[in-house]
């Protein structure tokens, strides 16, 4: 047998305003008034006000502004003393082992990236052997070799004062009276533009060098 579908019942409440006996027509329902939009707040599938950029940002030094006296430049500071002066190194040795020192010195010099015409070598007692057998040549060819600035140069105490300055300077204490090195450590320490290395004996080196060097 069929269902018969049965009549929905609705609530007074459910069926909207009644119509009026008066006029026979539905009130109308109010609707909200929707009040005003932040104005913050974009609008629904608009893109919001878009945010102006910050301003440059100027260091004092850029433009001084017209009418007023730009910024004063530091003045510049005066070289200090100590770079000036060049390094001083010192490498404990006795007088034969002074000479095998200074040559570390140069080796550990040239790894490092100094070019070989940067260093100076001063011998107070014997001479370098490289000396030695570079004067065998006459000594217009060895100082020509000097004067080239291409290699590593050595000279004995005795050619110091000849010898123009480089940025270091090696001084092997290997012989010679105390008296020859009390006058070429000042020497060589007026040729070196960056660093003096001395390898000798620390007392008698640092009794000259705290004497004025």
């Amino acid at each position: 047998m069929p269902l018969i579908p049965e009549e929905p019942q609705i609530h007074e409440s459910a069926q909207g305003p009644r119509a009026t006996p008066a006029s026979g027509r539905i009130a109308p329902t109010p609707r909200p008034v929707p009040g005003p939009r932040p104005a913050a707040s974009p609008r629904p599938g608009r893109p919001g006000p878009l945010r102006p950029a910050p301003p440059v940002q100027r260091t004092p030094h850029d433009v001084a502004k017209p009418g007023l006296p730009g910024p004063t430049a530091p003045a510049a500071s005066a070289p200090t003393q100590a770079s000036a002066t060049p390094q001083i190194q010192l490498i404990p040795a006795s007088a034969a082992g002074a000479l095998d020192a200074a040559e570390e010195a140069v080796d550990l010099l040239l790894d490092s990236g100094r070019a070989p015409g940067d260093v100076l070598v001063i011998t107070t007692g014997e001479q370098h052997p490289w000396a030695a057998h570079e004067l065998s040549f006459g000594e217009a060819a060895y100082w020509a070799q000097h004067d080239a600035g291409d290699d590593v140069f050595y000279a004995d105490a005795t050619a110091v004062s000849r010898a123009v300055s480089r940025p270091v300077v090696v001084v092997a204490v290997n012989g010679g009276s105390a008296a020859a090195a009390a006058d070429v450590l000042p020497l060589a320490h007026a040729r070196a533009g960056a660093l003096l290395i001395v390898c000798g004996d620390p007392q008698q080196i640092n009794s000259v060098l705290g004497a004025g060097v």
